[in-house]
């Protein structure tokens, strides 16, 4: 649905929008870079690799991702947070073993299963019935 303002506001708008959202992209990439050099630091200086670290690496690969994903393609697919997601629960789950109790380690294993559910019927949904994409131009004058 096209916008109703007039063009001489919603053009310099989207400009400073889109500006916008460049700094903040190059800051999240920035953060995480820095945070898993830190990460990677912890590791160096305890000298021992455990689940947990390797566990918030993932996190961290996944939003990299992200930020690849929306600047090569303007859209994050959805399952990208999902998988953030079942990854933070999996190192919640992997700290706090001990502390936890056993009912809420089921249900956040009930909350990891049924992410892992999502993305499932997602990529089946996406297989089944792909996002239809324009037709291209120079692709139907070849067919003529």
């Amino acid at each position: 649905m096209p916008s109703h303002l007039p063009k001489a506001f919603s053009k310099p708008f989207l400009k400073v929008f889109h500006i916008l959202e460049a700094i903040l992209l190059v800051g999240i990439t920035l953060s995480t870079v820095v945070a898993m050099f830190n990460e990677f630091m912890h590791v160096i200086v305890e000298r021992k690799i455990l689940l947990t670290d390797i566990l918030l690496m993932f996190i961290y690969l996944e939003i990299l991702a992200m930020v690849q994903q929306f600047v090569a393609n303007g859209k994050i697919p959805v399952r990208y947070p999902i998988y953030i997601a079942i990854m933070a629960i999996a190192r919640y789950i992997t700290l706090g073993m001990k502390e936890l109790d056993g009912p809420f380690i089921i249900w956040l294993s009930l909350a990891a299963f049924v992410l892992a559910a999502a993305t499932v019927l997602i990529r089946v949904g996406h297989h089944y019935w792909p996002y239809e994409t324009p037709e291209d131009p120079r692709r139907k004058q070849a067919d003529d």
